[in-house]
C-alpha cells in the first residue's frame, strides 16, 4: 500500500491529477450556472460545493508540483472532497432508487465524486496541516451546511426536495465524519507521513 501511495507523490502523477481536477472543477462550476444565476450574491461562494472542493485540491496539487505544502488548503481539500464526494454519490443513488433510472450524467457524477472522496484520503500522507487549520475548516464546513439547509442554498435534486430535513441532518453528520477523517489521517500523532518526490 505504501508503494501505491508513494506513486501518488511523483511529479508526473501529480501533474496528471492536477489537469484532471482542473478540468473537473471548470465543468463543476459550469454545471452550477443555472443555480448560480438565481443565487443572491451574498451566498455565491457557498453554493457550488463540489467544484469548490476540487478547486481546493487543484490548488494543493499546484503547490505539490513545486514541492510545497499549503496547510489550510490541504485541510479544506480533504474534508470537502470526502464530504461532497460521498454526498453526491448518495444523492444520485437516492435519485436512482426513487426514479428507477439515471441519465448518463448521473452515473458520471457518481464515479467522479467517488473519485473525489478517494483521492483526498489517498493524498493524506502528503498533507501537513495542524489542528488549527482543521478547526478553521470545520467552521467553514458547518457554516456551509447552515447556508445550504437554513437559507435553502443546497444543490437542487428536485426528486429529493421533499426530503430536505432528512438530507440536511445526514449532511451535518457527514460533515462531522469528514472533519474527523481529516484529524485521523493527518493531525493524529501516529498518522502516516510521506514526502513528495
Amino acid at each position: 500500500m505504501n508503494a501505491i501511495l508513494y506513486g501518488f507523490g511523483q511529479k508526473p502523477v501529480i501533474a496528471a491529477l492536477f489537469m484532471i481536477n482542473l478540468l473537473g472543477t471548470i465543468y463543476g462550476y459550469y454545471w452550477y450556472i443555472p443555480q448560480l444565476v438565481e443565487t443572491p450574491p451574498v451566498f455565491l461562494a457557498f453554493v457550488p460545493d463540489s467544484p469548490t472542493a476540487s478547486l481546493f485540491f487543484t490548488a494543493v496539487l499546484l503547490f505539490f508540483l513545486f514541492k510545497k505544502n499549503a496547510p489550510l488548503l490541504e485541510a479544506l481539500a480533504i474534508v470537502t472532497l470526502f464530504k461532497y464526494g460521498i454526498w453526491a454519490v448518495v444523492m444520485n443513488l437516492l435519485v436512482l432508487l426513487f426514479e428507477g433510472s439515471l441519465p448518463w450524467e448521473g452515473y458520471m457524477l457518481i464515479a467522479s465524486h467517488f473519485g473525489m472522496a478517494v483521492q483526498g484520503i489517498l493524498y493524506s500522507p502528503y498533507f501537513r496541516f495542524k489542528l488549527r487549520h482543521l478547526m478553521i475548516t470545520a467552521v467553514w464546513t458547518v457554516h456551509n451546511d447552515v447556508i445550504d439547509y437554513v437559507f435553502g442554498m443546497m444543490p437542487k435534486y428536485y426528486t429529493l426536495m421533499s426530503y430536505m430535513p432528512q438530507i440536511g441532518y445526514f449532511t451535518f453528520w457527514l460533515s462531522i465524519l469528514s472533519i474527523f477523517l481529516g484529524y485521523w489521517f493527518v493531525v493524529r500523532r501516529n498518522s502516516a507521513k510521506l514526502e513528495l518526490s
